[in-house]
């Protein structure tokens, strides 16, 4: 029995390399990232140093640690020339990545390419993550229809994570992450309930941060909703990065316990201190090993 944390970010030598080779956004100067609608970023590099991350997850009591593309950088969203270069270079980094970690594939969504995908998908990936805003409406599902078709076929989960901020950099740091990072994934969720789950009735898929406590909006859904898909969907999964106890406890209540997995959202958030945030060993053990195993492999 393995403890999993499914969202954390590890950028490799070859993706920084891509990324400095740039010279308009999404890129870096040195360690500090330019990016659309955000305020320059210093990168601490020791956020991504390979043998001190796998030390961190080894403290966490760790068996596996799943990094996955930082979908607000922008990169999916990309013409397919831009973005290929970029792409190649998050797969080769992390198709290269040490025990214990894992890794998701990204794509493009501007330009669609199964096949590339699958492609990527061969070298054991473990799914897909694509950006939230490429999932908000069904014009969204029905240019991702491919991909996720794709996952169906191979029996491998979806993660939908915060994609790029639109707006402008003026704003505090903060903003995008607690603004149109929430905000994305609000929309992804009920979208998916609306448009995605009756094209893809076998595939899994899990939103990140709690799917910005969409799930707590069941009540007001039941009420002004049309009925449809109110009940609580086996195969749906929320992570839980950058929450605690209070909004756990919440998301809990609204979908049960067995919707729940952990995610640290590492490096730009800690892994939470007690594993069940306070719900108990059962808890802990569900967050971390039984209901990552479900969302990976479909299997109890």
């Amino acid at each position: 029995m393995t403890n999993v944390d499914v969202h954390q970010h590890l950028w490799t030598p070859s993706l920084v390399a891509a990324l400095r080779s740039r010279g308009e956004p999404p890129f870096l100067d040195g360690w500090t990232l330019f990016l659309h609608g955000e305020p320059p970023y210093e990168i601490p590099p020791a956020d991504h140093d390979v043998t001190r991350r796998a030390e961190l997850a080894a403290a966490d009591g760790l068996g596996r640690a799943l990094v996955s593309l930082s979908a607000p950088i922008g990169v999916e969203w990309l013409p397919s020339a831009e973005a290929r270069p970029l792409l190649d270079a998050y797969h080769e980094g992390a198709a290269a990545l040490p025990e214990p970690f894992g890794s998701w594939a990204a794509a493009c969504v501007r330009d669609i390419d199964a096949k590339a995908t699958a492609e990527v998908l061969d070298r054991g990936f473990v799914g897909l993550q694509l950006p939230a805003n490429a999932l908000a409406d069904a014009a969204g599902y029905a240019r991702c229809a491919p991909l996720l078709d794709l996952l169906e076929e191979r029996d491998l989960p979806l993660f939908v994570h915060p994609g790029p901020a639109p707006g402008e950099s003026e704003g505090p740091g903060w903003w995008p992450a607690m603004v149109p990072y929430v905000q994305q994934m609000h929309a992804a969720w009920f979208a998916f309930r609306a448009f995605g789950r009756a094209r893809h009735p076998r595939l899994r898929v899990c939103f990140a941060l709690l799917a910005g406590l969409a799930p707590l909006h069941g009540e007001r859904f039941a009420a002004r909703g049309d009925g449809a898909g109110s009940g609580v969907d086996p195969d749906v999964f929320v992570e839980t990065s950058s929450y605690g106890p209070r909004a756990v406890d919440a998301i809990v209540r609204a979908l049960g316990v067995d919707a729940v997995v952990q995610g640290s959202d590492r490096p730009y958030a800690e892994p939470p201190q007690h594993p069940g945030f306070g719900l108990g060993g059962a808890a802990a053990y569900a967050f971390r090993i039984a209901n990552p195993r479900r969302l990976l492999t479909g299997r109890n």
